[in-house]
């Protein structure tokens, strides 16, 4: 990868190909998680892919104070410019998605078109959502704060992915587990609060008029259609994509069916 310095912080990215620019925002459980779709022809024969590691993590530069959300999507925009990319298609997975939508509400003139796969935010407040925070993110911070960062990475992963995740993640992207337990402080640390701490209103989503597709496994935990379903209510110009016999690992269980998807996407935008 090459390296670029971004409001003082050191960037490692990589563009390929040739045609519209869409950048992939990694989600922050690992700095290599949107690897999979760089390979993808229905992306990579007709699109620049711009995918790159945020700050805290993978060979970026580590984070030292809190860093919100917004400043990802800041970094994510300066780093665009630094690259001569004024407008791209943004794919985000999710809390990385949040990144995406911040993006677009910071500065919509840099967002094309918006490809959310599993949002993690915003969160509706159901008995489901309630069920996941109590059943395993609270656990999983726990664990964490006791100092047993694979227990935690584990109880997030099984809560988020399903209990066959391991297999699934090594298969579809190998060294991933490893990349996660390298990225597990700034992801505990950082990413968590931020998302917990990250606003986005109804009134917030009416300003993004901008073409969105919202991605979801059909096997996924209820969270995540729920939080769908709840976008596809507040954005002006959003549609969904429903992917069979996937889960919130979906990129790496189909990654063809995701890359055709959002370019059939691009293609009617």
């Amino acid at each position: 990868m090459e390296r670029a310095a971004v409001d003082g912080t050191e960037l490692d990215y990589e563009l390929r190909g040739s045609g519209e620019p869409v950048v992939l925002i990694h989600w922050g459980v690992s700095a290599t998680w949107a690897e999979p779709l760089l390979e993808q022809s229905a992306l990579a024969d007709h699109y620049s892919l711009l995918n790159y590691h945020r700050a805290g993590f993978g060979g970026s530069s580590p984070v030292g104070a809190p860093i919100s959300l917004a400043d990802h999507a800041e970094q994510c925009r300066l780093l665009m410019r630094a690259l001569g990319i004024d407008r791209a298609h943004i794919v985000g997975h999710s809390s990385s998605a949040a990144i995406a939508l911040q993006l677009a509400l910071d500065d919509p003139q840099a967002v094309r078109t918006l490809a959310l796969l599993e949002p993690a935010r915003p969160a509706p407040d159901t008995e489901v959502q309630a069920a996941f925070r109590r059943d395993f993110a609270g656990p999983a911070i726990e664990r964490y704060q006791a100092g047993d960062r694979a227990g935690a990475v584990d109880i997030w992963a099984t809560g988020v992915f399903g209990p066959g995740y391991r297999e699934v993640m090594e298969k579809g992207l190998p060294g991933a587990i490893e990349q996660c337990l390298a990225d597990a402080d700034t992801f505990f640390r950082h990413e968590l609060p931020a998302v917990q701490q990250w606003s986005f209103t109804q009134d917030d989503a009416r300003r993004i008029e901008h073409p969105a597709l919202i991605v979801v496994g059909e096997d996924s935990p209820r969270t995540f259609p729920e939080r769908r379903d709840l976008l596809l209510s507040w954005l002006p110009n959003a549609r969904s994509l429903d992917l069979p016999a996937t889960t919130h690992l979906l990129h790496l269980q189909n990654p063809r069916g995701v890359a055709e998807g959002v370019a059939a996407f691009y293609a009617d935008a």
